[in-house]
């Protein structure tokens, strides 16, 4: 049924060709809420270019590019060998690649602590560096195209159980993307996030696997959004990519939450 809302309901997609003649870089973006932006991007007329540890579940017709996000060489490359292969440009950049964890600051150690850090916040710095010199050519040469979009998370202001680590990282990626932003304005490009409640995606399927009754959880998950249910890595990407947009030209510095309500609303318990 139409407009129907419930654990597995998503709107139906409408689609453009806003990004024709534009490149793209998605990292990451070879599985979950990556690989949905990357298929959209594509879709809607960009060339894209996939910058992922594995990158062998890149969509169909991108450009698959191996990547280490921790190491700053293999990522000047990988971003370099990208825009070639794109045709020398680059219109916009999808910082995407990230890593979960769980616990509370009891549980993570110091060399988790690190890691998680390396990826999720050094590694939007990393491609960002490697990036904005051809980023900055764009903005030079068609305003209003050149643009970074990061994935951030509910996390990011939300207190969340047994998200210690994984929370921290991702308000270090919501501060980035202010400064960012504020740093980046006058030279024509733009930096916003995406902050998803609880997507359904691989990783939450691999959490739910090491719960005593991954069902019990699933539906504790489903439940905690006020819509009833997690969020799509369809929905998430419909969000990435339009920020990334030249429609969202006047749009910097801002963070887009797609959670199902579940920052913002304060509902009365069920009868």
């Amino acid at each position: 049924m139409s407009g129907a809302v419930g654990p597995h309901a998503s709107p139906a997609p409408t689609e453009g060709r806003d990004f024709a003649g534009m490149a793209a870089i998605v990292t990451g973006g070879a599985s979950g809420i990556g690989a949905a932006t990357a298929a959209l991007l594509l879709r809607r007329g960009a060339r894209v270019a996939v910058l992922d540890r594995d990158p062998a579940g890149a969509p169909p017709g991108t450009v698959p590019v191996t990547a280490d996000v921790t190491d700053d060489a293999a990522v000047r490359a990988a971003v370099a060998a990208a825009v070639d292969a794109l045709g020398g440009a680059l219109d916009t950049l999808v910082g995407n690649a990230g890593i979960g964890a769980v616990g509370t600051v009891e549980d993570n150690p110091d060399e988790e602590w690190r890691h998680v850090l390396d990826v999720n916040l050094l590694g939007l710095v990393r491609t960002a560096r490697a990036a904005l010199p051809h980023l900055r050519r764009t903005a030079a040469a068609r305003p209003g195209r050149a643009s970074i979009t990061h994935t951030c998370s509910i996390a990011a202001t939300a207190g969340l159980p047994q998200r210690a680590l994984y929370g921290a990282s991702k308000g270090a990626v919501l501060s980035l993307t202010l400064a960012m932003a504020a740093d980046h304005v006058r030279e024509g490009i733009r930096v916003n996030c995406v902050n998803p409640g609880t997507a359904d995606t691989l990783w939450i399927g691999r959490l739910l696997d090491q719960a005593p009754d991954p069902a019990a959880e699933r539906a504790a998950l489903h439940a905690r959004q006020p819509t009833g249910r997690m969020v799509t890595a369809d929905e998430v990407a419909a969000a990435i990519v339009h920020l990334a947009s030249p429609a969202a030209s006047g749009i910097t510095g801002a963070s887009l939450a797609v959670d199902g309500g579940m920052q913002g609303l304060r509902l009365r318990p069920s009868p």
